[in-house]
């Protein structure tokens, strides 16, 4: 909220609120305000939860994937549900929500847009049935970030996701914007030698390195290109940068503006 204060165009948002860590009323509340404050400028991302060590360190038990998921299933009914106002209930496996007034209401109308996403099949579906914005990410079963992680995040891989994607939204494909978060970027005249050097430590070749939507390797001008080519492979159109990167990617956010 202090961002979007001292701002007039910054969109702000969530990526993402885990819901295990807080009741779906709660949130909603909590995410209506914000929207409203803000003056209609509020993304809202949702996710199930996913590093072991988030768990371990705050005593939440970590659950079986499928469970989480179905709990967030249930927690994004009632979300939209109390962003939509008037009086919410619900009654679910997970959660039970009893003539719940469903105030203050968010700005966006029919609600602030939707962030779901993931690696794997059931995650995925879900996300392309029910948000606004869908984050192609890493299979994230393990709940640790290691070598297998990471090559859920090659080209093939996000291939076979898109296709998930595509099949579970069907005719709202369309409206659909993809998202990807860049975890590595590296502005360098030694791309090559880099990609080399991640590779090795991955397993994989350096063309899997250069060609994953998860990394950014290369000169201004070669990570504008690589953009440009994803976009029209994947239909990735909406991009989460890392904050130590800002100022060095400030000239490719600046040339590729409204193109």
């Amino acid at each position: 909220m202090a961002a979007a204060d001292a701002t007039d165009k910054l969109r702000i948002g969530s990526l993402v609120f885990d819901n295990d860590y807080r009741h779906p009323v709660v949130l909603a509340k909590e995410a209506a305000t914000l929207d409203l404050m803000s003056d209609g400028r509020l993304d809202f991302g949702l996710g199930a939860g996913w590093l072991a060590s988030d768990y371990e360190q705050t005593g939440i038990p970590l659950e079986r994937p499928g469970l989480r998921i179905e709990r967030m299933a249930e927690a994004l009914q009632v979300i939209k549900a109390f962003f939509g106002g008037g009086s919410v209930s619900f009654k679910g496996k997970h959660y039970t929500v009893d003539g719940v007034e469903a105030i203050p209401m968010p700005a966006q109308k029919p609600h602030p847009p939707m962030i779901l996403g993931g690696g794997g099949q059931r995650m995925l579906r879900l996300a392309a049935q029910e948000a606004d914005i869908v984050s192609v990410n890493y299979k994230l079963t393990e709940g640790r970030v290691n070598r297998a992680l990471i090559r859920t995040g090659m080209a093939d891989a996000t291939d076979e996701k898109l296709g998930w994607i595509k099949e579970a939204a069907g005719e709202r494909f369309s409206e659909i914007e993809l998202m990807a978060t860049v975890f590595v970027a590296n502005v360098t005249d030694e791309r090559d030698s880099v990609a080399a050097a991640m590779a090795a430590g991955f397993g994989s070749e350096p063309r899997d390195v250069l060609e994953t939507p998860h990394f950014l390797i290369g000169t201004i001008d070669q990570m504008i290109e690589d953009l440009q080519v994803r976009r029209e492979r994947y239909g990735i159109s909406h991009l989460v940068l890392p904050d130590s990167a800002a100022e060095a990617l400030a000239p490719v956010v600046e040339r590729l503006t409204g193109t």
